[in-house]
């Protein structure tokens, strides 16, 4: 079997990125929201005298009397003696506004946010080791990622977290309960969870680490068959997955058993690179869909090297986001079968859009479908042949849906 290779040039970054990351925040090194370094050193009952760009971009018909109202009190009869941070309070008005949206992916990112959201990004960091979102109202693990000190104690995707040491979640946003989760190498965090279809919880307590985020593993098997485990869609994985082709190529392999479970997701522009290398030219990858129902097509580059190897996806409940978007266009342009468990159902996008020099709103601003309409959001992809791990597979280190993929694959 032989390959053509395209050199991919490296991704262009900029501030206003989308990325379709679940909630990255839950990785990383501890500290609060709104912990501002920059402490006014102003007397704590002096009223605001001047406030500049008031009027920016000033939405119509809307009164901000009520709000300037509580401004003042709080400046004139807050406890004497306690001086009130008058940027944090900025902070906090803006993150009660972007929280009123209800949309748990819909995030104000203060300075010391964006730093870590930034530090995330780059891959390596302090914390678990785990992705979490809001599934039906319940706080939920995603995936916990491949080597973490949360796959370690035994965290698994679909866990519903109950509780977070001694602190109920069922009223905590998504960013309360990151902050509960956050912590130092070498602290410890005790999570309640409830499993599958269990009646009782169980208790994971997890010491966090430094977290490495591998993007992607290899192996070969009998039968021709040639593993690529994608862990993360991050700005690497391009030319990581270009890799692994090349080592798929040397080994004599000419099947190929694509592993999405537990991938989270990551940036957009890499999910879109991998599906090329199985698409032919201006092939549909996924269409985004706005607030106006108007819609934009991401096309295949046409690398299209892999469009005649048999190919089975392994997906399960772990699989959110830019795995979602690969399977779901794999299936749906070249008929790829998809093994596993049915996917999380994170169909939506969210754009990076700075607010000031240090700070910055993640928003959401569309949704994504599949090339056939498939709505990612919610439901997630079901798959053609469902096979699912259970306790004692785990405990005895077994893995029957690679069994599975590998059976399938080889028949094809």
């Amino acid at each position: 079997m032989s390959f053509h290779f395209v050199i991919m040039s490296r991704m262009e970054l900029v501030r206003r990125m989308r990325i379709l990351v679940m909630a990255l925040v839950i990785i990383g090194a501890g500290f609060g929201f709104g912990v501002y370094v920059g402490v006014s050193q102003r007397p704590a009952i002096e009223k605001v005298t001047s406030v500049y760009n008031k009027e920016t971009a000033k939405p119509p018909e809307v009164d901000f009397t009520a709000f300037w109202t509580a401004w003042n009190i709080l400046e004139e009869k807050y406890v004497a003696g306690v001086e009130i941070n008058r940027e944090e309070l900025l902070y906090g008005a803006i993150s009660g506004m972007v929280k009123a949206v209800g949309d748990p992916y819909t995030v104000f990112l203060p300075p010391e946010e964006k730093e870590f959201f930034d530090s995330e990004i780059s891959g390596k960091f302090e914390g678990i080791g785990a992705e979490i979102g809001i599934r039906k109202g319940i706080l939920t693990v995603i995936s916990p990622l491949a080597g973490s000190p949360a796959a370690a104690a035994g965290l698994l995707a679909g866990d519903r977290i109950l509780q977070v040491d001694d602190v109920i979640t069922s009223d905590l946003t998504l960013d309360e309960a990151v902050k509960l989760i956050r912590g130092e190498k070498g602290t410890m965090v005790a999570l309640t969870v409830l499993r599958g279809n269990e009646d009782a919880t169980r208790t994971v307590e997890i010491t966090r680490d430094t977290i490495k985020i591998s993007i992607i593993e290899t192996e070969q098997h009998d039968g021709g068959v040639f593993v690529i485990r994608l862990h993360s869609f991050s700005e690497n994985s391009p030319v990581e997955f270009r890799n692994a082709l090349q080592k798929m190529a040397e080994s004599g392999s000419n099947r190929l058993v694509l592993d999405l479970r537990n991938n989270p997701g990551g940036f957009l522009d890499a999910a879109v690179d991998i599906a090329s290398w199985f698409l032919e030219s201006g092939k549909i990858v996924a269409r985004e869909q706005f607030g106006d129902n108007s819609e934009h097509a991401h096309r295949s580059r046409g690398y299209n090297a892999l469009a005649d190897i048999p190919v089975v996806v392994l997906v399960n409940q772990g699989s959110a986001s830019a795995s979602e978007i690969l399977a779901g266009a794999l299936r749906d342009q070249k008929n790829i079968m998809l093994v596993g468990e049915t996917t999380f159902g994170k169909g939506s996008v969210q754009e990076l859009v700075p607010v000031t020099k240090n700070s910055s709103l993640k928003v959401t601003i569309a949704r994504w479908l599949t090339p056939n309409g498939t709505l990612l959001s919610g439901n997630g992809l079901s798959v053609d042949v469902e096979v699912k791990i259970t306790a004692d597979d785990i405990e005895n280190i077994r893995d029957p849906q690679l069994d599975l993929a590998l059976e399938l694959v080889r028949g094809l």
